[in-house]
């Protein structure tokens, strides 16, 4: 069983204040865990004393480049998301309250600081008639699959550079593109109706269902500097299109490690539900050194929000996705990610596989769209240097 400190404890062996201490999880330096008093928490021993070896060692380049770029200090400025004391914010406005009634739209118009009209018109985007011919063949599969490639010959007609727009003009070229890849998920004609309905619509969801689906897009619409993110604002600083951006995007998020978590919870899932006793499986899965994904999260030590918000309605329902949230948190200390809500999400409203994926793909289009238009205004060129570690020139 792992070892655990208490903030006293892991500030005294790392010769600094508990401040300070705070401020190492807040950049990704430590993961806390919860303890077990309210407002306490616990360090494993193992990744404080990692810590404390490189402090003592001092920081050689490298170790300054790899701190910076996973999971460490800011590399960038943006006035898109704030991630802070466990909670989410959309330029300043509390993005977990946003969800309780905002639509998609209105939370795309607010990341792209525009009007709803001014992004989302009343005439929906026309696709390429060859993609009707491929469409249902490709949409049988599942989405983390086959929606890159379908999105991906959606755009292929207008990929052209997109910023010599008028920004009128640029603006709607952005709803097209997330309406474009609604009906790219769907197996639909693209609509000016709202995303959560043409959703329900699809999926013959009823109203508590929509109104789920359009929690679940609001709250995976931005996380900062994520890879996804990153990537698509790399895209965009060198002048390409927003096209390009999102489909740079959603390529990343396809990722075992990124969005395609989802199908790893998924698959978690389904082995968990053949067996009568879910707990005794996972204490077993645990003690096999399996992983559990769909677990922990380094920027929310005390519970992702977002899985907060959208669990708080789908656990009364499911007793077995409870008794297995608690008997992880009891051994590990790790409480349900994002891609464990969406994937709890996918199995109660008894969407297609691959959905989940699909949904946080839409969701997570605002944010690529938001960030190639600040990289845009920003016009610098995202090029960082690389830390050499291969041979040296004789």
């Amino acid at each position: 069983m792992s070892r655990y400190l208490s903030s006293s404890q892991a500030a005294t062996l790392l010769g600094v204040s508990r401040q300070t201490l705070y401020a190492y999880v807040s950049r990704g330096l430590l993961h806390a865990h919860p303890g077990g008093q309210a407002r306490d928490s616990r360090y494993l021993a193992s990744e404080v004393e990692r810590l404390a070896a490189s402090r003592s060692r001092g920081r050689k380049p490298r170790e300054v480049a790899r701190a910076a770029l996973d999971w460490g200090l800011p590399v960038l400025e943006s006035a898109l998301t704030l991630i802070e004391d466990g909670r989410l914010y959309y330029r300043g406005r509390d993005a977990v309250a946003l969800s309780a009634t905002a639509s998609v739209e209105e939370v795309a118009a607010l990341l792209w600081e525009c009007e709803v009209a001014d992004a989302f018109g009343d005439t929906p985007p026309s696709m390429p008639s060859e993609l009707a011919a491929v469409q249902a063949q490709w949409t049988q599969g599942r989405a983390e699959q086959t929606l890159l490639p379908l999105f991906a010959l959606a755009c292929g007609t207008d990929i052209g550079a997109q910023w010599r727009l008028p920004l009128p003009r640029r603006l709607a070229s952005c709803g097209e593109l997330v309406r474009r890849l609604a009906a790219c998920l769907l197996g639909s004609a693209p609509s000016t109706a709202p995303l959560h309905l043409q959703c329900a619509r699809a999926w013959r969801l009823d109203e508590a269902g929509a109104q789920l689906v359009r929690r679940a897009l609001v709250l995976c619409a931005d996380h900062e500097l994520n890879a996804s993110g990153f990537t698509a604002r790399c895209i965009a600083s060198t002048g390409a299109s927003l096209q390009a951006a999102v489909i740079g995007g959603l390529a990343a998020l396809s990722g075992p490690l990124h969005g395609g978590t989802t199908a790893r919870v998924d698959a978690l899932l389904d082995a968990l539900d053949a067996h009568a006793d879910p707990a005794a499986s996972v204490r077993e899965r645990l003690a096999r050194g399996d992983e559990l994904p769909g677990f922990g999260h380094h920027l929310y030590p005390q519970g992702d929000v977002r899985a907060i918000a959208l669990l708080d309605t789908l656990l009364p329902a499911h007793p077995r996705w409870q008794q297995i949230i608690d008997v992880v948190r009891e051994l590990t200390g790790h409480p349900p990610s994002v891609d464990f809500a969406m994937a709890a999400l996918r199995r109660h409203l008894r969407l297609p596989p691959g959905s989940a994926f699909g949904l946080f793909a839409l969701g997570r289009s605002l944010g690529w769209i938001a960030h190639a238009l600040e990289q845009g205004r920003n016009g610098n060129l995202i090029r960082p240097r690389a830390a050499y570690t291969g041979i040296r020139p004789g």
